[in-house]
């Protein structure tokens, strides 16, 4: 046949089998076996590298998307879903057949169907099962410095358009839509991308001592305010978070995977999950991706891959991007990919762990996953529906707490906050259109109902209900490890209990509430209003939820003047409670009606306008107890050693839940700044000895006692109360030991100290040996994390206006003796043993030797004072319960504070 081609033609067919040849010997290698379209382009052709050869930044990775698309239009289409504090685009892909892809609308719909078993019997289920694709969504990259998996998107993607006729692409395609999320994390990853190779010099180094392999603070990992998403999923505070889950809640995958990285020397991970399970998840979710975890060992053994199973990595924790879809019914699981945090990575075997072998595992377990959904694809449908049926009966069944009700007579702009984030989640939130009674209690009109009898009813459940129990197996043996001095097997906290940490009140009721109502969106405003707008003397605020406190720092930064009360008073027979905003006339502008009927529509703040100052009981509007508010400037510690955790989460807290700028000062700059700007200066997280040092805690001691308040959040407290840094004058705790123990203990240290043998000893048990073993200085047992009940002081002007118990994390093994009040006042104390666990497990000493320990602590110096709080009150931000107490600790610590103004 050659003989009678044209030199022309023959030139062109050799060129074909050569370039074919050469595409087979670069992507051949991530799927052994795959013949591969030349119409579909490579990563060469659109980004001149292999796959594997290169980290992939965002804007390659949003191009060669793109390029897919405009290849095959018909089996890929392309979605904007958000957009990331940075403006970057999230998009996610729809991969299938192309009457699917092209009519996802009407997929979307009859999962909606499938998804209510009220509304979808099971004669009508059964149609829709037949006529249904099963479906899978792959997230990647939702930490940006976990770098493999955004190739391994690119690589799934261009494996599935490019080798339709793959025996396994064939099962995929045949009956699955797979839905890509290739970069959950665009500012994240381009952090990383752009320091790594910035790094790098003549040649990659695989040497884990490199630059390459030492990210400089924040690291790629979290998104733009520092947030780790991955545990974004209970509160949504995230605009990445937020657009991912409209998108599931709208097409309910059936099987969700979140592909991750983790240490360098280790192997793969897979499902199925370690011990504990969420007990609210089912036996057929977890045998499901048992069975897709087969699926990958059956593949990872043919290529030669290690991988573990079981051993980490747990499913309890139900605010994670693999644990989340499973209480809409999904079934779901995360994997790991040892990682080469760069193109080469030297393990401590001395093996070189290359870029492109970490792609090739995450993208063998993409394609697996999508296998194992296209072999199960009938099952895992009817697995759904059964799901939703199983989720109203557990609802029904339950006698105790089938309904949540939300009172919403005290802190009203929490409770509407609560109310709209579960909507936003999917869950049926209900508002009550009038008075009613239920379960022996009264409730106004406005009351929220949430009836666990619906398909999101376990997630209800799972978030709403005060305590979770790990499974009693599984908690049996961390105590016995820890009786051995060995480290607990707790991945994450143990408590998220959603009122608790919003402080707001709920009732269970074991009856159903039937009563006009109106279902509650997502996107609901908290209406705010005034009464009496054309009032003659001032305006009034009360004190209290976040409504007030975002028409607080709207206010000042319209340089409205406004004091507050620092306690409650009584006028025109009306209580105001302590910390009262008032707003008067008489000191504004002429425009004040205006500008407070504005703020309180955008704020939802109710204001109270009044003809008359008369006071009748507590301070008077010209008292000295009554402050005039200040607009502070605020500075925070930015930089190491700053927990970069903590850093962002704080600062998200105050710019966008609060409204209030922060300007973020790198740490070394501390040691000598001039800080005379700011009024407050935040130490998130961190130990600040090396950095700081003596000289830099001199220079904010001076600084504080000019006027200045300085807050300090968890860990950076134990740097205030260092003995050498003395800006605090409190100590932390060792570990509690009763009196024998003690006088032990002190035995074996002054025997050390005085020579180096000791006396004889005689054990006549195991535990006389552990017991002999123990550090006799040791702390508290380090703790996973807990929501603990703690009370507030209500007679001092810093806690004005701030419920009188509320909740807390407690996490690691902090516990601190209270100040003396000599030096200062404790004005948050965790409860008594009895009460101080308010959810969650809590080793039976931490819970006695934690009772009535501080948690807030005030220590006036000079002109200015310290703050301290023993924990982290902005954790994940989503502790709204705390905001009240923070904004004091900012804004009304400022107006008592004494710098020259």
């Amino acid at each position: 046949m050659l003989k009678k081609c044209s030199p022309l033609l023959l030139s062109l067919l050799i060129s074909f089998v050569c370039s074919f040849t050469l595409l087979a010997n670069s992507a051949q290698q991530m799927w052994p076996g795959s013949e591969y379209d030349r119409s579909i382009p490579t990563f060469s052709d659109v980004l001149g590298y292999d796959v594997g050869e290169k980290i992939t930044n965002y804007g390659d990775m949003l191009r060669y998307f793109e390029a897919l698309e405009r290849a095959a239009p018909t089996q890929i289409k392309l979605f904007e879903y958000g957009r990331t504090w940075e403006g970057r685009k999230l998009i996610y892909a729809a991969i299938g057949k192309s009457d699917v892809v092209d009519n996802l609308d009407d997929f979307a719909d009859k999962m909606q169907k499938l998804s209510d078993p009220r509304i979808t019997d099971k004669k009508a289920a059964k149609q829709l099962i037949a006529q249904l694709p099963s479906s899978v969504w792959l997230g990647y990259g939702v930490h940006g410095n976990e770098i493999s998996s955004t190739d391994a998107a690119m690589m799934t993607a261009y494996h599935l358009l490019a080798a339709p006729n793959e025996a396994t692409n064939r099962k995929i395609l045949k009956n699955t839509i797979v839905f890509i999320d290739p970069l959950q994390n665009p500012d994240g990853r381009s952090r990383f991308t752009s320091r790594y190779y910035a790094t790098v010099g003549m040649q990659h180094s695989a040497d884990r001592l490199s630059a390459e392999h030492n990210e400089p603070w924040p690291s790629g990992r979290s998104n733009h305010y520092l947030f780790d998403m991955n545990r974004d999923w209970l509160a949504i505070t995230q605009p990445e978070t937020a657009g991912r889950i409209e998108v599931m809640n709208h097409y309910r995958p059936l099987v969700v995977i979140d592909l991750h990285e983790m240490g360098g020397d280790s192997s793969y991970y897979f499902s199925p999950a370690a011990q504990p399970f969420n007990p609210h998840m089912t036996q057929t979710q977890i045998d499901n991706m048992t069975a897709i975890g087969k699926n990958h060992g059956k593949h990872f053994d043919r290529l030669g891959f290690d991988y573990f199973t079981r051993e980490v990595f747990d499913a309890f924790y139900p605010g994670y991007g693999d644990s989340w879809p499973t209480f809409y019914g999904a079934s779901a699981s995360t994997y790991e990919v040892s990682s080469a945090r760069g193109e080469l990575f030297k393990k401590k075997t001395g093996e070189t762990l290359t870029y492109k072998n970490t792609v090739q595992r995450h993208f063998v377990a993409s394609i697996s996953t999508a296998e194992g959904v296209a072999d199960n694809h009938h099952k895992l449908l009817n697995d759904y529906y059964n799901y939703q049926i199983s989720a109203i009966a557990a609802g029904k069944s339950n006698k105790k707490e089938r309904v949540y009700i939300l009172p919403n007579n005290r802190n009203v702009a929490g409770g509407h906050r609560l109310a709209t984030l579960m909507a936003q989640h999917g869950v049926e939130v209900k508002q009550a259109d009038k008075a009613f009674k239920q379960c022996g209690k009264s409730y106004q009109t406005g009351a929220y109902f949430i009836d666990t009898a619906q398909p999101k009813g376990r997630f209800v459940t799972t978030t709403f209900t005060k305590q979770v129990d790990m499974a009693p197996a599984f908690v049996k043996e961390q105590e016995r490890r820890r009786a051995r001095k060995l480290a607990d097997e707790i991945y994450d906290v143990t408590g998220w209990s959603l009122p608790l940490m919003f402080d707001v009140d709920v009732d269970a009721c074991s009856k159903p509430v039937k009563i006009t109502s109106h279902r509650v969106n997502s996107d609901d405003k908290l209406i705010g209003k005034v009464i009496n707008p054309e009032a003659s003397v001032a305006y009034l605020v009360s004190w209290g939820d976040m409504a007030a406190g975002r028409f607080l720092t709207a206010a000042l930064q319209q340089n409205i003047i406004i004091k507050s009360a620092d306690k409650a008073f009584t006028l025109a027979e009306q209580e105001y409670n302590a910390g009262t905003l008032i707003i008067e006339k008489r000191s504004n502008d002429e425009d004040l009606a205006t500008k407070v009927m504005a703020i309180a529509q955008t704020s939802g703040a109710q204001v109270q306008g009044v003809n008359s100052s008369w006071v009748t009981q507590g301070p008077s509007f010209g008292s000295s107890n009554t402050v005039t508010m200040t607009a502070p400037n605020i500075a925070m510690a930015w930089d190491k050693p700053v927990s970069s955790l903590s850093a962002g989460n704080t600062r998200f807290v105050i710019e966008r839940q609060f409204n209030y700028p922060v300007t973020a000062i790198r740490t070394n700059s501390l040691k000598s700044a001039n800080l005379s700007n700011y009024q407050v200066l935040i130490l998130p997280s961190g130990d600040y000895k090396d950095v700081l040092g003596v000289s830099g805690a001199e220079n904010i001691k001076q600084w504080v006692k000019r006027g200045g308040v300085l807050i300090t959040l968890g860990s950076a407290t134990q740097f205030a109360a260092e003995h050498d840094i003395a800006l605090l004058d409190v100590k932390r705790e060792r570990a509690f030991k009763d009196q024998a123990d003690k006088s032990t203990a002190a035995k074996e240290v002054n025997d050390l100290e005085a020579e180096s043998m000791v006396d004889g000893q005689l054990f006549a048990t195991k535990s006389a040996l552990v017991t002999a073993s123990e550090n006799p200085k040791e702390k508290p047992d380090f703790v996973a994390g807990v929501l603990a009940n703690i009370e507030v002081d209500q007679e001092h002007w810093l806690t004005a206006g701030v419920h009188k118990k509320l909740t807390a994390i407690a996490y690691g093994s902090d516990i601190y003796a209270p100040i003396k009040l000599a030096s200062g006042k404790n004005l948050a104390w965790f409860s008594e043993a009895e009460n101080v666990l308010a959810s969650g497990y809590l080793w039976a000493e931490n819970k006695k030797q934690l009772a009535y320990k501080p948690y807030l602590i005030h220590q006036p110096m000079e002109q200015g004072m310290v703050i301290a709080f023993t924990q982290e009150p902005t954790t994940r931000a989503y502790l709204d319960g705390l905001n009240i107490m923070l904004m004091n600790t900012i804004f009304r610590a400022a107006a008592h504070a004494n710098p020259l103004r």
